[in-house]
C-alpha cells in the first residue's frame, strides 16, 4: 500500500539539512568577520597607543560580525549571487559587493549608536560622530570593509561557477593527501 505522506517525509531530510547547510555558513561568515573586525579593532588602539585595552569594542565586533553576517546571508537570500560567465566572475559580483558593503556601513553607524548608549550618550548623536563625522575617515573604512566582503563574494563565486569540490581541492588540496 502506498505512504499518503511521502512527500513530507522527503521534504523533512533536506530542510534539516539546509538549515544545518545555512547554520554553518553564517557561523563561518561570522568568524570571518569577527577575525577582520577584532583585528581593526585592535589595529586602532595600537594606532592610538592607547596603553589599556577596553574589552567593549571587541564584544562590539563579535555582535557587528553576527550581524553582518545573518543580513549578509538574508541578502544572499533577497539578492541571490548570480555568476554570467559571458561577464565574468568580477563583473557579476561588483554590485552585489556594493549592496552588503551598504549593509555592513548601516551596521557600523548603528554600533556607533550602541556604544554611545553604553557610555551614557545619546544614541542619535553618536550616529553622528561614527567616523569622527568626517566623510574621508568614513570612506577609508568603508574601503576596509568592502575590501574584506570582496574576498567573501569571489569565494562564493568560484564556488556557483566550477563547484565545492574543485575550490575546496584548489584551497585546501585534495582529501586523499
Amino acid at each position: 500500500m502506498n505512504n499518503p505522506n511521502p512527500p513530507a517525509k522527503e521534504a523533512k531530510p533536506g530542510l534539516r539539512h539546509r538549515i544545518k547547510e545555512e547554520f554553518i555558513q553564517a557561523t563561518l561568515l561570522a568568524l570571518y568577520f569577527a577575525v577582520w573586525f577584532c583585528s581593526l579593532a585592535l589595529f586602532s588602539f595600537a594606532l592610538l597607543r592607547e596603553a589599556a585595552i577596553p574589552i567593549t569594542p571587541f564584544g562590539l565586533a563579535l555582535i557587528k560580525a553576527g550581524l553582518c553576517a545573518k543580513f549578509m546571508m538574508i541578502g544572499k537570500a533577497i539578492y541571490p549571487l548570480k555568476v554570467d560567465a559571458n561577464r565574468g566572475l568580477i563583473k557579476s559580483i561588483f554590485w552585489h559587493s556594493v549592496a552588503y558593503l551598504g549593509i555592513v556601513i548601516a551596521l557600523s553607524f548603528a554600533e556607533a549608536g550602541i556604544d554611545g548608549l553604553l557610555h551614557g550618550k545619546s544614541f542619535l548623536v553618536s550616529v553622528a560622530s561614527f567616523g569622527h563625522g568626517d566623510p574621508i575617515y568614513i570612506a577609508a573604512l568603508a574601503l576596509i570593509y568592502w575590501l574584506i566582503i570582496w574576498p567573501y563574494l569571489i569565494f562564493l563565486g568560484l564556488r556557483q561557477s566550477i563547484g565545492d569540490a574543485v575550490v575546496s581541492t584548489i584551497l585546501f588540496g585534495s582529501k586523499e593527501n
